[in-house]
């Protein structure tokens, strides 16, 4: 690896920071992050930082707000350390969900937390599968957006491609529409939709599939699964219309309140996700998971940012 690189990490997501670290050949740099009695965080730099290309891994999923500020003060660290520059590595982007104005008197959360991110003094943003590709606009600063689909497509062939005949890609809702045509293309498999009405938050009621699913191998592809009500309720029509195999894939497995419990009791047969969040002993609990690891993809990107080469040609 070239010489002047730093990694940093909070504690958000330390195992996959030290995977990344791995792939890297190049070891975590020293740094104490840790919490007052009183709940404020410390941060402290143990090594020198002065002119280094300094990369933070830190997922702001929960506790989203601790994370956040973790983020923020090591950042703020680098930057009065004199680091050259601060690229901000979040492989999991919290609030990203609130991105516009759905009601009045709301705020926009993901272009605040972008003000924040950028105001500690982040130069870069490296982050994957954002709920809504417009939070990149959001940023003044360079945004690379990495996407899951290589490792969630190579497991995919792996093990389900000897049914790629009768394999189904399908969207939950229409907002993923294309995120699911892109997917099936790749495979080269058909594509179903389902219909879907949202009575309130984290409510969701599933209409009608539009699409074959008979007797068919149906993945529901989707940016995250959190409550899991879309995704098992999902799972529920595809059983209903008649598929012979039901599995799920998303990026993001948040994964809470009763969501280790709803997919364990589904009809779900596997549900593929990714380690840009860290699952804690209550969503280990969950049989049916395949978590796959992101740390090779993000060790490339952190490596072509700091080389100056091309990102856009890891998906292509």
């Amino acid at each position: 690896m070239p010489e002047g690189i730093k990694l940093l990490t909070g504690n958000s997501n330390r195992k996959l920071a030290e995977e990344i670290s791995k792939f890297l050949g190049e070891p975590l740099t020293d740094a104490t992050v840790t919490t007052f009695s009183d709940g404020e965080i410390m941060v402290q730099i143990n090594e020198n930082v002065r002119g280094a290309d300094a990369f933070v891994i830190q997922s702001t999923s929960h506790p989203v707000n601790h994370n956040i500020m973790e983020l923020l003060l090591i950042i703020d660290a680098l930057r009065r350390a004199s680091a050259r520059r601060i690229t901000a590595v979040i492989p999991y982007y919290g609030y990203g969900r609130q991105d516009r104005k759905v009601q009045p008197r709301v705020p926009i959360s993901s272009k605040l937390v972008a003000d924040l991110i950028e105001t500690a003094g982040a130069n870069r943003v490296l982050t994957m599968d954002l709920h809504a590709g417009q939070i990149q606009g959001f940023f003044d600063i360079p945004v690379d957006h990495l996407y899951a689909t290589p490792v969630i497509l190579e497991y995919i062939k792996e093990h389900y491609y000897n049914n790629a005949d009768k394999l189904v890609i399908v969207s939950p809702d229409a907002g993923g529409v294309e995120r699911a045509r892109a997917f099936a293309k790749r495979l080269g498999c058909s594509l179903a939709i389902i219909d879907k009405r949202r009575e309130k938050a984290n409510i969701s009621k599933v209409m009608n599939v539009i699409g074959e699913v008979k007797d068919k191998v149906t993945i529901i592809l989707d940016d995250m699964i959190d409550t899991a009500g879309t995704t098992v309720q999902a799972a529920k029509v595809l059983a209903e219309k008649g598929a012979k195999k039901i599995s799920a894939a998303c990026t993001h497995a948040v994964l809470s309140g009763p969501a280790v419990e709803r997919i364990n009791t589904s009809f779900l047969d596997e549900v593929i996700v990714t380690n840009t969040i860290p699952l804690d002993s209550k969503k280990k609990q969950c049989s049916k998971l395949t978590i796959l690891s992101i740390a090779s993809l993000f060790a490339e990107a952190i490596k072509r940012i700091h080389e100056e080469t091309s990102i856009s040609s890891l998906f292509v």
